[in-house]
């Protein structure tokens, strides 16, 4: 990633929490989507990682 680029939030505008405190829209945790704002990008990509850990384990 250059210097200057921003990570982008995978928010998809379906926003509510699941019994597990899990946004069944973008998959964060509701710790994950309040802290978004303030985390570095490495901090960020490792929710992104998360993320897409979370929605290989859905099941459709």
């Amino acid at each position: 990633m250059m210097s200057g680029d921003v990570t982008p939030s995978p928010c998809v505008s379906i926003c509510a929490l699941d019994d597990d405190d899990v946004c069944i829209g973008c998959q964060r945790t509701g710790y994950e989507i309040a802290r978004w704002g303030v985390m570095t990008e490495e901090e960020r990509r490792e929710v992104l990682k998360k993320v897409a850990e979370r929605e290989d384990g859905v099941a459709l």
